[in-house]
Protein backbone atom coordinates (compact mmCIF):
# COMPACT_ATOMS: atom_id res chain seq x y z
CA UNK A 1 0.00 0.00 0.00
CA UNK A 2 1.71 3.52 -0.94
CA UNK A 3 1.27 6.44 1.39
CA UNK A 4 -0.97 7.95 -0.13
CA UNK A 5 -3.08 5.03 0.12
CA UNK A 6 -2.92 4.67 3.75
CA UNK A 7 -4.02 8.59 4.13
CA UNK A 8 -6.96 7.45 2.65
CA UNK A 9 -10.04 7.27 4.83
CA UNK A 10 -11.13 3.45 4.58
CA UNK A 11 -15.19 2.72 4.57
CA UNK A 12 -16.66 0.00 6.09
CA UNK A 13 -15.13 -3.51 4.85
CA UNK A 14 -18.33 -5.15 4.97
CA UNK A 15 -19.98 -2.99 2.69
CA UNK A 16 -20.54 -2.91 -0.90
CA UNK A 17 -18.62 0.02 -1.67
CA UNK A 18 -14.34 0.43 -1.64
CA UNK A 19 -12.20 3.16 -1.76
CA UNK A 20 -8.70 3.74 -2.91
CA UNK A 21 -6.37 5.94 -4.65
CA UNK A 22 -6.14 6.06 -7.93
CA UNK A 23 -4.49 7.23 -10.87
CA UNK A 24 -6.55 11.35 -10.78
CA UNK A 25 -7.15 10.72 -7.05
CA UNK A 26 -9.37 8.49 -4.34
CA UNK A 27 -12.20 6.80 -5.77
CA UNK A 28 -15.03 5.24 -4.35
CA UNK A 29 -16.43 2.47 -6.48
CA UNK A 30 -18.75 -1.17 -5.86
CA UNK A 31 -16.35 -3.64 -5.27
CA UNK A 32 -19.30 -5.93 -7.03
CA UNK A 33 -18.46 -4.50 -10.28
CA UNK A 34 -17.79 -6.69 -12.89
CA UNK A 35 -16.56 -3.85 -14.64
CA UNK A 36 -15.73 -0.15 -13.99
CA UNK A 37 -15.21 -1.48 -10.00
CA UNK A 38 -12.97 -4.31 -11.25
CA UNK A 39 -11.05 -1.74 -13.51
CA UNK A 40 -10.13 0.73 -10.78
CA UNK A 41 -9.49 -1.97 -8.01
CA UNK A 42 -6.86 -3.77 -10.63
CA UNK A 43 -5.15 -0.82 -12.84
CA UNK A 44 -6.26 2.43 -10.67
CA UNK A 45 -7.76 3.89 -13.42
CA UNK A 46 -10.91 3.14 -16.14
CA UNK A 47 -10.17 3.31 -19.73
CA UNK A 48 -6.62 5.74 -20.54
CA UNK A 49 -6.34 5.79 -23.46
CA UNK A 50 -9.73 7.39 -23.82
CA UNK A 51 -8.09 10.09 -20.69
CA UNK A 52 -4.68 10.43 -23.10
CA UNK A 53 -7.49 11.40 -25.76
CA UNK A 54 -9.20 14.18 -23.68
CA UNK A 55 -5.85 15.78 -22.66
CA UNK A 56 -4.99 16.45 -25.85
CA UNK A 57 -8.51 18.00 -26.79
CA UNK A 58 -10.00 19.54 -23.91
CA UNK A 59 -8.79 23.48 -22.98
CA UNK A 60 -8.67 25.17 -19.66
CA UNK A 61 -11.94 27.16 -19.09
CA UNK A 62 -14.39 24.84 -21.55
CA UNK A 63 -17.56 23.88 -20.81
CA UNK A 64 -18.15 19.40 -20.84
CA UNK A 65 -21.07 17.33 -20.76
CA UNK A 66 -20.60 14.00 -20.05
CA UNK A 67 -23.51 12.14 -20.49
CA UNK A 68 -23.39 8.53 -18.44
CA UNK A 69 -20.85 9.76 -15.60
CA UNK A 70 -20.84 6.38 -13.73
CA UNK A 71 -18.83 6.31 -10.57
CA UNK A 72 -16.80 9.43 -12.24
CA UNK A 73 -13.38 7.49 -12.99
CA UNK A 74 -13.40 9.93 -15.91
CA UNK A 75 -15.42 13.19 -14.31
CA UNK A 76 -12.89 13.86 -11.96
CA UNK A 77 -10.11 14.24 -15.20
CA UNK A 78 -12.48 15.98 -17.19
CA UNK A 79 -12.87 18.55 -14.43
CA UNK A 80 -9.15 19.25 -13.87
CA UNK A 81 -8.68 19.58 -17.56
CA UNK A 82 -11.50 22.23 -17.83
CA UNK A 83 -9.88 23.49 -14.69
CA UNK A 84 -11.20 26.18 -12.31
CA UNK A 85 -12.75 28.68 -15.07
CA UNK A 86 -14.39 25.62 -17.23
CA UNK A 87 -17.57 23.74 -16.34
CA UNK A 88 -18.57 19.97 -16.55
CA UNK A 89 -21.93 19.08 -16.50
CA UNK A 90 -22.44 15.12 -15.18
CA UNK A 91 -25.28 13.14 -15.92
CA UNK A 92 -25.62 10.03 -14.23
CA UNK A 93 -29.82 8.71 -14.12
CA UNK A 94 -28.98 5.61 -11.57
CA UNK A 95 -29.47 6.64 -8.07
CA UNK A 96 -26.63 4.69 -6.40
CA UNK A 97 -24.44 5.08 -8.65
CA UNK A 98 -25.28 8.97 -9.02
CA UNK A 99 -24.08 9.17 -5.38
CA UNK A 100 -20.85 7.20 -5.58
CA UNK A 101 -20.38 10.11 -8.45
CA UNK A 102 -21.05 13.11 -6.36
CA UNK A 103 -18.87 11.24 -3.25
CA UNK A 104 -15.97 11.00 -5.60
CA UNK A 105 -16.73 14.92 -6.83
CA UNK A 106 -16.57 16.03 -3.51
CA UNK A 107 -13.17 13.51 -2.43
CA UNK A 108 -11.58 15.31 -5.27
CA UNK A 109 -12.82 18.66 -4.58
CA UNK A 110 -14.50 19.27 -8.11
CA UNK A 111 -15.96 21.99 -7.69
CA UNK A 112 -16.40 23.53 -11.09
CA UNK A 113 -18.71 20.35 -11.98
CA UNK A 114 -22.55 20.33 -11.75
CA UNK A 115 -23.43 16.56 -11.11
CA UNK A 116 -27.33 16.13 -12.42
CA UNK A 117 -29.29 12.84 -11.43
CA UNK A 118 -30.75 12.66 -15.09
CA UNK A 119 -30.36 11.15 -18.04
CA UNK A 120 -30.27 12.66 -21.19
CA UNK A 121 -32.57 12.13 -24.02
CA UNK A 122 -34.92 13.43 -26.77
CA UNK A 123 -37.44 14.96 -25.07
CA UNK A 124 -37.94 16.04 -20.85
CA UNK A 125 -39.97 13.98 -19.06
CA UNK A 126 -39.06 10.41 -16.98
CA UNK A 127 -37.50 7.03 -17.71
CA UNK A 128 -37.09 4.13 -15.66
CA UNK A 129 -33.93 2.99 -14.47
CA UNK A 130 -33.15 -0.79 -13.05
CA UNK A 131 -32.79 -1.37 -9.36
CA UNK A 132 -29.87 -3.44 -8.84
CA UNK A 133 -28.74 -4.48 -5.79
CA UNK A 134 -25.43 -2.91 -5.15
CA UNK A 135 -24.37 -6.08 -2.63
CA UNK A 136 -24.30 -8.11 -5.62
CA UNK A 137 -21.94 -9.09 -8.65
CA UNK A 138 -22.97 -6.88 -11.71
CA UNK A 139 -22.07 -4.38 -14.50
CA UNK A 140 -23.72 -1.97 -13.51
CA UNK A 141 -22.80 0.35 -16.24
CA UNK A 142 -24.41 -1.95 -18.84
CA UNK A 143 -27.94 -0.93 -18.41
CA UNK A 144 -29.51 0.51 -21.20
CA UNK A 145 -32.66 1.99 -20.03
CA UNK A 146 -34.87 2.10 -22.94
CA UNK A 147 -34.96 -1.59 -22.58
CA UNK A 148 -36.33 -1.15 -18.72
CA UNK A 149 -40.13 -2.23 -18.35
CA UNK A 150 -39.66 -1.69 -14.15
CA UNK A 151 -37.15 -0.04 -11.93
CA UNK A 152 -37.26 3.84 -10.48
CA UNK A 153 -38.73 7.13 -12.58
CA UNK A 154 -35.57 9.54 -12.97
CA UNK A 155 -35.97 12.48 -14.81
CA UNK A 156 -34.68 12.53 -19.02
CA UNK A 157 -33.74 16.02 -20.16
CA UNK A 158 -32.72 17.37 -23.29
CA UNK A 159 -29.42 19.31 -23.27
CA UNK A 160 -31.36 21.77 -25.47
CA UNK A 161 -33.04 22.40 -22.33
CA UNK A 162 -30.27 23.29 -20.47
CA UNK A 163 -29.66 26.43 -22.64
CA UNK A 164 -26.32 26.31 -22.00
CA UNK A 165 -24.15 29.40 -22.45
CA UNK A 166 -21.06 27.19 -23.85
CA UNK A 167 -20.42 23.70 -24.76
CA UNK A 168 -17.10 22.52 -26.27
CA UNK A 169 -17.01 18.97 -25.94
CA UNK A 170 -19.44 16.30 -25.78
CA UNK A 171 -19.05 13.30 -23.88
CA UNK A 172 -21.56 10.25 -24.32
CA UNK A 173 -21.49 7.04 -22.88
CA UNK A 174 -25.07 5.88 -22.68
CA UNK A 175 -26.13 2.63 -23.59
CA UNK A 176 -28.03 3.01 -26.74
CA UNK A 177 -29.24 6.32 -26.37
CA UNK A 178 -26.99 8.14 -28.35
CA UNK A 179 -28.75 9.14 -30.95
CA UNK A 180 -31.65 10.24 -28.73
CA UNK A 181 -29.24 12.47 -27.18
CA UNK A 182 -27.73 14.09 -30.10
CA UNK A 183 -31.49 14.59 -31.43
CA UNK A 184 -32.30 16.24 -27.99
CA UNK A 185 -29.18 18.34 -28.56
CA UNK A 186 -29.03 19.51 -32.07
CA UNK A 187 -29.61 22.91 -31.16
CA UNK A 188 -26.19 23.26 -28.54
CA UNK A 189 -24.74 21.29 -31.32
CA UNK A 190 -25.61 23.84 -34.43
CA UNK A 191 -25.00 26.89 -31.96
CA UNK A 192 -21.67 25.61 -30.52
CA UNK A 193 -20.16 22.96 -32.75
CA UNK A 194 -18.39 20.79 -30.09
CA UNK A 195 -16.01 17.66 -30.25
CA UNK A 196 -18.64 14.68 -29.98
CA UNK A 197 -17.86 11.57 -28.71
CA UNK A 198 -19.42 8.83 -28.50
CA UNK A 199 -19.90 5.09 -27.39
CA UNK A 200 -20.49 3.52 -30.73
CA UNK A 201 -20.78 -0.49 -30.19
CA UNK A 202 -23.89 -1.60 -30.48
CA UNK A 203 -23.89 -2.78 -34.44
CA UNK A 204 -27.43 -2.32 -34.69
CA UNK A 205 -27.63 1.16 -34.14
CA UNK A 206 -24.59 2.32 -35.45
CA UNK A 207 -25.90 3.17 -39.02
CA UNK A 208 -28.15 5.85 -37.66
CA UNK A 209 -25.68 6.92 -35.21
CA UNK A 210 -23.15 8.05 -38.24
CA UNK A 211 -25.94 8.93 -40.39
CA UNK A 212 -27.17 11.26 -37.72
CA UNK A 213 -23.62 12.71 -36.91
CA UNK A 214 -22.53 13.01 -40.66
CA UNK A 215 -26.03 14.99 -41.43
CA UNK A 216 -24.39 17.05 -38.45
CA UNK A 217 -21.42 18.10 -40.37
CA UNK A 218 -19.31 16.24 -38.66
CA UNK A 219 -16.27 13.79 -39.92
CA UNK A 220 -16.33 10.83 -37.76
CA UNK A 221 -13.12 8.86 -36.00
CA UNK A 222 -13.29 5.30 -34.69
CA UNK A 223 -11.19 5.37 -31.51
CA UNK A 224 -10.83 1.70 -29.71
CA UNK A 225 -8.71 1.88 -27.11
CA UNK A 226 -8.16 -1.67 -24.96
CA UNK A 227 -9.41 -1.87 -21.77
CA UNK A 228 -5.80 -2.60 -20.39
CA UNK A 229 -2.99 -0.43 -20.76
CA UNK A 230 0.57 -1.85 -20.09
CA UNK A 231 1.40 1.85 -18.16
CA UNK A 232 -1.82 1.87 -15.69
CA UNK A 233 -1.26 3.13 -12.19
CA UNK A 234 -0.94 0.15 -10.26
CA UNK A 235 1.59 -1.18 -12.32
CA UNK A 236 -0.48 -4.22 -12.95
CA UNK A 237 1.15 -6.73 -15.82
CA UNK A 238 -1.94 -8.95 -15.93
CA UNK A 239 -4.15 -8.25 -18.51
CA UNK A 240 -7.65 -9.17 -17.93
CA UNK A 241 -9.41 -8.27 -20.60
CA UNK A 242 -7.05 -9.46 -23.51
CA UNK A 243 -8.37 -8.26 -27.48
CA UNK A 244 -11.31 -6.05 -25.34
CA UNK A 245 -11.50 -2.60 -26.80
CA UNK A 246 -13.60 0.30 -26.01
CA UNK A 247 -15.80 0.81 -29.14
CA UNK A 248 -16.03 4.70 -29.82
CA UNK A 249 -16.23 7.71 -32.11
CA UNK A 250 -14.57 11.05 -32.31
CA UNK A 251 -16.53 13.31 -34.36
CA UNK A 252 -14.90 16.68 -35.04
CA UNK A 253 -16.84 19.48 -36.98
CA UNK A 254 -16.16 19.57 -40.56
CA UNK A 255 -14.83 23.20 -40.20
CA UNK A 256 -12.53 21.88 -37.53
CA UNK A 257 -8.56 22.74 -38.25
CA UNK A 258 -7.97 19.72 -36.05
CA UNK A 259 -5.60 16.90 -37.43
CA UNK A 260 -6.27 13.24 -36.65
CA UNK A 261 -3.94 10.69 -36.63
CA UNK A 262 -3.79 6.92 -35.83
CA UNK A 263 -7.52 6.93 -36.10
CA UNK A 264 -9.39 5.50 -38.95
CA UNK A 265 -12.02 8.02 -40.60
CA UNK A 266 -15.33 6.44 -41.23
CA UNK A 267 -16.31 6.46 -44.94
CA UNK A 268 -19.92 5.26 -45.00
CA UNK A 269 -22.58 4.96 -42.15
CA UNK A 270 -22.77 1.22 -43.04
CA UNK A 271 -19.13 0.84 -41.84
CA UNK A 272 -17.99 -1.31 -38.91
CA UNK A 273 -15.39 -0.96 -36.47
CA UNK A 274 -14.53 -4.55 -36.99
CA UNK A 275 -13.57 -3.84 -40.91
CA UNK A 276 -13.85 -1.35 -43.56
CA UNK A 277 -16.32 -3.20 -45.16
CA UNK A 278 -20.18 -2.61 -45.23
CA UNK A 279 -22.27 -4.98 -42.60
Amino acid sequence: MTKREEDAVQVDPTGFNKLKYCRFGPMLFNKNDRYVGRLLETYGEFSLGELQLFQQLIQMDQVVVEAGSNVGSHTVELSWLAGPGGQVHAFEPQRIIFQTLCANLALNHRSNVFAHHAALGDHVGTILTPVVTPSEHHNFGEESLPTVESGEPVPVVTLDSLNLQACHFLKADVQRMEVELLNGASETIRKFRPILYLENEYEDRSRELLELVMSMGYVPYWHLPPLYHPDNFRGETKNLWPGIVSINILCLPSESPLIVRDMRRVVSPSESWRRQDSV
